[in-house]
């Protein structure tokens, strides 16, 4: 592929700048027996993680998704580190620059995949045109996260050209969060996307081999003896999967996970009283939201989506359904995040206004349906259906609730802001950048690959900003566009989740802000 030409329809100008790492982009995983009842690390020497969902399948190119990552990435392992502080450490990347073309990446030579290839530059080329470019087997969520990239190029054997036409700063933070690397000849050999129900459905870099999976159910990791770098000190690590956190508080407090993930606050005062166990949070980069699509009647109108947002009753729901363990949002971009505008409200709920905004909106007595997954983020199934109710508590709209699975909620996520087959939705996504870009040109871009919103002036200041290499310029605009945002109201704005997680009380680990957790923190 040379430059974009092969790129699907808009993508260039979509993505100029969805610069950086998704929603998701990484939970490593921790979790299991220690040989050492006093709990010393050293003798860390099995671990099992019990999280909501493990793998919808093995490709590691076709999810977007932060437990996924927390699974695949000891498999298929980041070409970067990534500090908790958003700063770039080499890994597999030894060297970067940008120059006049693009950023330069410098390899390692001794790195190898897991069935003995070694890895080239034609590789890692290789895998992020498969992630932009649709023509080479998949469409990739991953898409949303390397918008800046137009073209991927091998300049020798150690060497990768990645074209780009956005602030260096920005095209950084994309190829550093993005790029688990795949072997090119044994892709093109499997199915599109990797399927499969064993461990040969497997074939990355890591530290970590797959010795045994079975779909949705559970993922065995063990060391692999060729690995490039620092010798894995975890014997076997292994990935459970138990939808309900009641199951996953109770395989903390029986000894049968070191770390479960998404506990709700019904079932923090259980581990609390638990013995060796204990509850760790931090607030995360994700917000969680109410999309409404504004190609789609009645939420075309901004006046009606604005009335959505006076009709709940946020802090309400935090305190009631959360226990306390979320912020407020005040627009699509959470506190923390370079972009973030500190000078704006949230929506406080107001009846009268919200039934008068219906009113002018032309709208009046609609009937619309609010759909959520259960389980995928704290007391998600409950956030949605006490939104619901609050909506319906309108004179002049009616509000229906139901649960969908995850897989629909994030390919409705995908489907178009005009797509009306589930138009009005619950689903989170991770600004784990720390820079506004991956919270706005994915969502507000047009054609982007999860576009919410179809408004060009918004649209080109977004593509404007990515273009901007002065800091302080580029941050003022990203505050005006976040103030836009706010009052074109896409979403029913709701709050930026704590992560909280049940953790054996005796293991050294600290949640971070990107809801990543990798075996290397651990290891060392």
């Amino acid at each position: 592929m040379k430059g974009a030409d092969n790129l699907c329809s808009g993508r260039r100008s979509v993505l100029k700048a969805t610069g950086i790492i998704g929603a998701t982009a990484g939970l490593g995983a921790i979790a299991g027996c220690l040989d050492d009842p006093e709990g010393d690390d050293d003798d860390l020497d099995e671990i099992v993680i019990t999280q909501g969902e493990i793998i919808e399948n093995p490709d590691p190119n076709d999810h977007i998704t932060g437990p996924y990552f927390n699974v695949l990435d000891p498999v298929y392992e980041p070409l970067f580190n990534v500090t908790p502080d958003f700063e770039f450490e080499p890994r597999v990347v030894e060297e970067w620059e940008d120059t006049d073309e693009g950023a330069e990446l410098t390899l390692r030579d001794d790195v190898v995949f897991h069935n003995g290839d070694e890895m080239t530059a034609e590789d890692v080329a290789y895998t992020f045109n498969r992630m932009i470019d649709p023509e080479l087997g998949i469409e990739s969520d991953q898409a949303a996260g390397l918008g800046a990239i137009d073209n991927a190029e091998a300049l020798d054997e150690t060497t990768v050209l990645l074209e780009h036409d956005v602030a260096p700063s920005l095209a950084e933070f994309e190829y550093a969060n993005y790029g688990r690397v795949v072997n090119q000849e044994w892709i093109e050999d499997q199915e599109q996307p990797v399927a499969g129900d064993d461990a040969d459905a497997f074939n990355g870099t890591g530290p970590y081999e797959v010795v045994e999976y079975e779909p949705d159910v559970q993922v065995v990791l063990e060391p692999f003896e060729d690995y490039w770098g620092d010798e894995a000190t975890l014997e076997r690590v292994v990935f459970n999967q138990d939808g309900e956190s009641s199951g996953r508080a109770n395989a903390l407090e029986t000894g049968e996970s070191d770390i479960v993930d998404n506990i709700i606050p019904e079932d923090v005062p259980g581990v609390d009283d638990a013995d060796g166990v204990e509850i760790r949070e931090e607030t995360s980069l994700r917000n969680v939201f109410l999309v409404m699509k504004s190609g789609v009647e009645p939420f075309d109108s901004t006046e009606f989506r604005q009335a959505m947002n006076y009709a709940v009753d946020n802090e309400g729901i935090i305190s009631d359904a959360l226990g306390g363990y979320g912020e407020a949002m005040t627009q699509p971009i959470p506190d923390g995040v370079f972009g973030h505008n500190p000078d704006l409200d949230t929506y406080e709920q107001d009846i009268e206004q919200a039934e008068e905004l219906v009113e002018e909106s032309g709208y009046a007595g609609e009937e619309i349906t609010l759909y959520s997954p259960e389980g995928r983020y704290l007391n998600d199934a409950d956030v949605a259906q006490m939104a619901a109710d609050q909506i319906d508590q309108l004179d002049n709209v009616d509000c229906t609730f139901d649960t969908a699975p995850f897989p629909d909620i994030s390919d409705a996520n995908s489907a178009g802001y005009d797509d009306e087959e589930m138009p009005f939705f619950l689903i989170g996504w991770g600004v784990i950048t720390g820079d506004s870009d991956y919270g706005l040109a994915p969502f507000f871009v047009e054609e982007a690959p999860q576009e919410t919103l179809r408004n060009e002036e918004i649209s080109e200041a977004i593509l404007e900003s990515q273009t901007i290499e002065d800091e302080d310029e580029r941050e003022q605009q990203l505050q005006e566009i976040n103030e836009e945002l706010r009052e074109e109201a896409p979403w029913v704005f709701l709050h930026s989740q704590d992560s909280v997680y049940g953790v054996r009380e005796d293991l050294d680990w600290e949640p971070r802000t990107d809801e990543s957790i990798y075996l290397w923190e651990l290891d060392s």
